[in-house]
């Protein structure tokens, strides 16, 4: 899970309820979306600031800090492709690859749609999901913008 206040990665014990490891995920900044990449034992998270980091669990060590766009909110991790996706709210998705040992780089940004934060990836076709709509004024006093009226869409990236 992360922790975006500390910007750490925490392990926990669903059993007792209780944090059993911390892992600082440092330079990153305020994680918010996150993915596993379970074989290897490594946690991508996208941060505040621009940083996807990339965590050894096994070692508790950021191994590489990847820049990204602005507003992450999903991440995701195809384990067959081997490719990690941040799904940012400026209107990118920026794709992660390690293109050699323990080096991970941004080997794409594609163009999506501002406001598109959340993502999905369906393993079967390795297409990414990001849903967006347009944001309209907010509701009223203190409360959030709202999604415009029929603009909610899902785009579809694939190769």
């Amino acid at each position: 899970m992360n922790i975006a206040d500390t910007s750490e990665v925490v392990e926990i014990d669903s059993k007792k309820l209780t944090v059993t490891k911390r892992f600082s995920i440092k330079p990153g900044v305020e994680p918010s979306g996150m993915a596993i990449d379970a074989t290897h034992h490594r946690i991508f998270s996208g941060c505040d600031n621009k940083i996807m980091t990339v965590l050894d669990i096994e070692t508790g060590k950021v191994i590489a800090a990847v820049p990204i766009g602005e507003e992450c909110d999903g991440v995701g991790f195809d384990d067959e492709t081997g490719t990690a996706y941040a799904s940012n709210g400026e209107g990118t998705l920026t794709v992660v690859k390690e293109t050699s040992p323990g080096k991970f780089e941004a080997v794409e940004t594609v163009s999506t749609r501002q406001g598109g934060r959340t993502m999905t990836i369906d393993p079967k076709t390795h297409n990414v999901y990001v849903s967006a709509g347009q944001s309209g004024p907010p509701g009223g006093q203190g409360q959030q913008t709202t999604t415009g009226k029929d603009s909610f869409v899902v785009l579809v990236i694939g190769k």
